[in-house]
């Protein structure tokens, strides 16, 4: 079986989990307010608000791999054209 077709498979279904992080994260911080108000009268918004920030950080470092790992096979696939570019002129 030839080797372009997994690694287009891989690299496709690395970037679909990257795409679904970032609409997950997004859909997170959509209620995130830009101030706060200090006031005990406003601690419910204050724990509100805690609580999206510790799922956007609980979500992050998954993020990141996602992206590294979406590189790593976006990388790949690059160099196995290459390669086969070469090989075509030898």
């Amino acid at each position: 079986m030839p080797l372009a077709p997994i690694l287009w498979a891989t690299w496709s279904v690395l970037v679909a989990i990257t795409a679904a992080l970032y609409v997950y994260r997004s859909n997170l911080t959509k209620d995130e307010e830009d101030q706060l108000f200090l006031d005990e009268s406003f601690d419910h918004v204050k724990n509100a608000q805690a609580a999206i920030v510790a799922k956007v950080n609980k979500i992050q470092p998954y993020l990141r791999l996602a992206l590294v790992l979406a590189g790593v096979a976006t990388l790949s696939v690059i160099a196995y054209y290459v390669v086969d570019f070469m090989n075509q002129f030898k």
